[in-house]
């Protein structure tokens, strides 16, 4: 029996990316990290900044950054609708320093609010941890 469902994440600028073989998602929503594998119950959230791992039937694992945007989950089918994406191993690190500058100044205005300044801190910290490797 198969374990594989389907992802197809899409972004503003074109259609980023469609599997078939996937066995588990690892994605950056709202309420924390959630997985998904095969026939999980149906599903819409919100995605917060962070890192979106994605598991094939060879156990070879794809990550992205993802900032905002919403997923669904549905007869096997998992689709990721996202303003920003891109791939970590194709990483530019000046990209991401710009992006991290821009987002730290955005935290630090006083009027932001409280559900802003949690995916901007969210976003902060992946953000990090990319420069950093």
């Amino acid at each position: 029996m198969s374990n594989v469902f389907k992802v197809e994440i899409i972004n503003p600028e074109k259609y980023f990316l469609s599997k078939e073989d996937v066995t588990e998602v690892v994605i950056p929503a709202f309420e924390g990290d959630m997985g998904i594998l095969k026939d999980h119950i149906s599903i819409i959230s919100f995605l917060r900044p962070g890192l979106l791992r994605i598991i094939n039937a060879k156990s070879s694992e794809e990550t992205y950054y993802v900032e905002d945007g919403i997923i669904e989950f549905k007869n096997n089918c998992l689709s990721v609708l996202t303003s920003n994406i891109f791939d970590i191993k194709k990483i530019d690190k000046n990209k991401v320093r710009d992006t991290l500058v821009k987002a730290e100044k955005e935290g630090q205005n006083p009027n932001i609010s409280d559900q802003a300044k949690y995916l901007v801190n969210h976003k902060i910290e992946v953000l990090k941890s990319l420069t950093l490797n």
